[in-house]
């Protein structure tokens, strides 16, 4: 009963290798990328056109919290409590797009063509099936027919006397019901 231990390494090789692990590093790599058009056409599109209907840019919109919201000319910093929500806005509408280009370009094409496959898989599925039940059909039908040719023996057709379909008795090629096999059973 001795099991072969896998070594620390052998799992970590195994792991790496696995397809489903290199799949996922490359989606990672391309969602990076991909994010980075996204933020680029928010930023230089997306947050321009914002400003050009309101007084600036999307991601300087804010909200005063509490006290003065001035920045101190000396130090570069805020005094008071700024709410930043321009740059909320600016990431849920990125976050939006994203959204909407992977639906529309990869989820939804993707999963009509996994609907497609899966119908045509169906289709040649029921054709398979209605061959099969066809077939046992006609089994059936052989299997029947042997039986009472075989029940009708008794009545002097195809009996063990008489070979079936051939001339010869028990033994003889050519007789029975089967070729070769004689009329015994």
């Amino acid at each position: 009963m001795s099991e072969k231990k896998v070594s620390l390494l052998e799992g970590f090789k195994a792991f790496l290798t696995r397809g489903n692990v290199i799949d996922l590093a490359v989606a990672v790599v391309i969602g990076a990328a991909f994010t980075n058009i996204v933020n680029a056409v928010v930023k230089g599109v997306i947050n321009p056109l914002v400003g050009a209907f309101g007084t600036q840019d999307l991601d300087n919109y804010s909200s005063c919290l509490q006290g003065p919201c001035a920045k101190d000319p000396a130090t570069g910093e805020m005094d008071g409590i700024e709410i930043l929500w321009g740059s909320v806005l600016s990431a849920a509408l990125s976050f939006l797009i994203t959204a909407a280009v992977v639906y529309f370009l990869m989820v939804l094409p993707m999963a009509k063509y996994l609907a497609r496959r899966a119908a045509m898989q169906a289709a040649k599925e029921g054709v398979q099936e209605t061959l099969e039940v066809s077939e046992l059909e006609v089994l059936k039908e052989i299997r029947d027919a042997l039986v009472a040719q075989r029940d009708g023996g008794a009545s002097g057709v195809g009996g063990a006397g008489t070979g079936g379909f051939g001339t010869g008795g028990p033994g003889e090629d050519g007789g029975g019901a089967l070729p070769g096999r004689g009329g015994e059973r």
